[in-house]
């Protein structure tokens, strides 16, 4: 018998929560989770499986988390709540006993931080707890992880060069929306840019290093280099790489919006007072923006996201290597009512989930998933929905 709690009702919580009814003989018994009980209701209805309970918590709460856990009795959370909320999650599972699994590392509230110290530090407590704790296991960071260490164990004695690509080649039909929780999306893309080269990181100012790349039945699409937690895990476990770079794509119309939204104060994280109150801004932006589980319906086109590495192979010579997934939002739609951002996200930690409770990814400590086995991971990503494609010796164009 394995229970799983899952924290968080949103697109990737939906998705997750889908895919673990999938796989029952893995999924014995669904918990979800969240402050609102009848978001996750109406998820346990849509999929209609007894196996699913569901019950309320606040994940800023230690104390509300353990009483949680202690109740449910769970083996393994997969949290898919906020980012902010990754350290009373993990606190919490330290004192129940329950192993960890997430999507996106920690960062603080108040300020758009993005590195992993916070939830390493938590590395010695859970070796002695005896408990697994997986960081980072969505799409990117997750299977840009996973991908990169199957490129190294079958394909590259030395990886040299690692250019991480991501491109929504979807249209929604709205005129300005985020694909997953507006606060974390804009908070992510109007940060500094950051990149590593040569054992440091350079620094670039927000967009500013952008160019077009051409993506696997999309086409080309004007590509903007961003900072993304998986590069600092991944030019750690692997110190050959001599440059990491993560890009994603944007359209001109989302990039004016964003603009304006900047310009005018909307996307500021800091507290203001307004009628007595004390708001933040982009905490408001959120609630009078669409929200990202609704876009499913109408969501045409796919996204395609992947590796494309250069370095040497197992005999010395000079490889290039291009491994990536594209997923159409209407497919995911169809499957779970969510669109592919949210589907591409939920897939990969239910099946980080499923590698943690079959054994295949047990270890006590805190984790990367670029330090597991790919293999078992990688064979279930082309039978749970996102198969993989691969091609070698070609233009990276990167």
């Amino acid at each position: 018998m394995s229970k799983v709690l899952i924290i968080g009702a949103g697109g990737v919580g939906t998705v997750v929560a889908h895919k673990c009814a999938q796989n029952p003989d893995v999924f014995t018994s669904i918990v979800i989770a969240s402050r609102t009980r009848s978001k996750c209701d109406a998820i346990a209805r849509a999929i209609g499986s007894d196996r699913i309970t569901t019950d309320t918590v606040d994940a800023d709460s230690v104390e509300q988390l353990v009483e949680l856990f202690n109740r449910h009795r769970p083996e393994l959370v997969i949290n898919v709540a906020l980012p902010y909320q990754d350290l009373t999650i993990m606190e919490a599972c330290l004192q129940c006993g329950v192993n960890y699994l997430d999507t996106a590392n920690y960062e603080p509230k108040d300020e758009a931080h993005f590195e992993y110290s916070w939830q390493w530090a938590y590395k010695k407590r859970f070796e002695e707890a005896g408990l697994t704790a997986v960081l980072g296991c969505g799409f990117d960071p997750g299977v840009s992880g996973v991908f990169t260490a199957y490129a190294a164990k079958h394909h590259f004695s030395e990886m040299q060069y690692l250019d991480i690509v991501d491109c929504n080649g979807g249209d929604h039909g709205k005129a300005f929306a985020t694909n997953f929780n507006p606060e974390i999306n804009i908070r992510e893309i109007t940060q500094n840019g950051r990149f590593y080269q040569d054992g440091e990181w350079v620094t670039t100012g927000p967009l500013e290093i952008h160019k077009p790349l051409t993506y696997p039945n999309i086409g080309v699409r004007e590509s903007y280099l961003l900072y993304h937690e998986e590069l600092e895990s991944l030019v750690k476990n692997y110190p050959s790489i001599r440059r990491a770079r993560f890009w994603m794509t944007f359209g001109e119309a989302y990039l004016t919006h964003l603009r304006v939204i900047q310009d005018i104060g909307m996307a500021r994280i800091d507290p203001i007072e307004y009628q007595g109150m004390q708001i933040v801004p982009l905490q408001f932006l959120k609630a009078v923006l669409p929200n990202p589980q609704e876009l499913g319906e109408n969501y045409t086109g796919e996204t395609s996201i992947g590796c494309r590495i250069e370095g040497l192979d197992k005999e010395g010579r000079h490889l290039t290597y291009y491994i990536w997934n594209n997923c159409s939002h209407h497919a995911s739609y169809l499957e779970t009512g969510m669109q592919a951002v949210s589907y591409t996200t939920g897939v990969p930690a239910m099946i980080g989930a499923m590698m943690v409770l079959t054994g295949k990814w047990k270890r006590a400590g805190v984790w990367n998933v670029e330090e597991f086995d790919p293999d078992p991971f990688m064979e279930q990503l082309n039978k749970q929905g996102l198969p993989w494609n691969e091609q070698f010796n070609i233009n990276l164009e990167v």
